[in-house]
């Protein structure tokens, strides 16, 4: 039922982004893959090329809007109308406590994690609106359910992102237009690596220390893997889950709640 359907995934070229590239593209979507880091891009070009699967990949800084209205009228252009919309792109933002971080940097990651999303669906959404038909999913993260501490601007633009969906949601469903958030917990991805390293540097412990931190904070004892996100996000884009919109769901391996010791 998604066969030759279009679908924009930005962050497309690794980690989540990339195995939800992946799983569409099984699927028989049409898929521009975005993604800033040019080496990743030609990576994933290489292998989903040598796959035989039809994509177009874009190189383009989400953080800048002339870009964004570029790309998307560059996929309109080489593909056709957005029929699904994959807010994938996400940074990390820094690690400190919210009175230590820098204007600068709470701006940019705000503007990567929240305000993206937005400038991507203001610009796809009326085509949809248009065809009354259309999916757009925001990757949010379990850190916009909860506190996070030391990473202030990236749970509030997770929070942010999750606030998006649910009133989007409500603004699109008349018009067939389905938008839900999920909101994955740590997951084995170069970005989780990233933090994990951050953390345990300003912890004062070892890497392998905070790992570990992290997987006991989960129910399943376990880091979530990129596909596990991306087999909910290609149910969230089939005719099955027609009826859900306006949702947050976890994909978190039970993180932030204990079972046990």
């Amino acid at each position: 039922m998604l066969k030759h359907q279009v679908a924009l995934v930005t962050g497309g070229s690794q980690g989540i982004g990339k195995a939800i590239s992946e799983k569409l593209l099984a699927a028989g979507v049409i898929v521009a893959i975005a993604a800033l880091d040019d080496q990743a891009l030609k990576d994933a070009s290489a292998e989903f090329q040598s796959k035989g699967l039809r994509f177009k990949s874009y190189g383009a800084d989400l953080a800048e809007e002339l870009q964004i209205d570029s790309l998307v009228k560059s996929v309109i252009r080489d593909l056709g109308p957005v029929d699904i919309l994959i807010n994938n792109a996400g940074i990390t933002g820094p690690t400190l406590s919210a009175h230590e971080i820098t204007t600068n940097d709470w701006d940019r990651t705000l503007a990567i994690n929240l305000r993206t999303p937005f400038l991507l669906s203001r610009a796809i959404v009326p085509s949809m609106i248009q065809r009354k038909n259309g999916i757009i999913i925001n990757i949010s993260s379990i850190a916009g359910k909860m506190a996070y501490p030391l990473r202030s601007p990236y749970a509030a633009s997770k929070w942010g992102l999750i606030g998006l969906t649910l009133t989007q949601a409500q603004e699109l469903g008349p018009y067939n237009i389905r938008v839900n958030a999920i909101c994955p917990g740590p997951t084995r991805t170069e970005m989780i690596d990233s933090v994990i390293r951050a953390r345990a540097k300003a912890a004062g412990v070892d890497e392998r220390t905070m790992l570990q931190e992290y997987t006991r904070a989960t129910a399943l004892k376990r880091m979530v893997l990129p596909d596990e996100v991306a087999d909910l996000v290609l149910f969230l884009c089939s005719p099955e889950s027609g009826a859900i919109t306006g949702q947050a769901i976890d994909v978190s391996a039970g993180y932030g709640f204990r079972i046990g010791n």
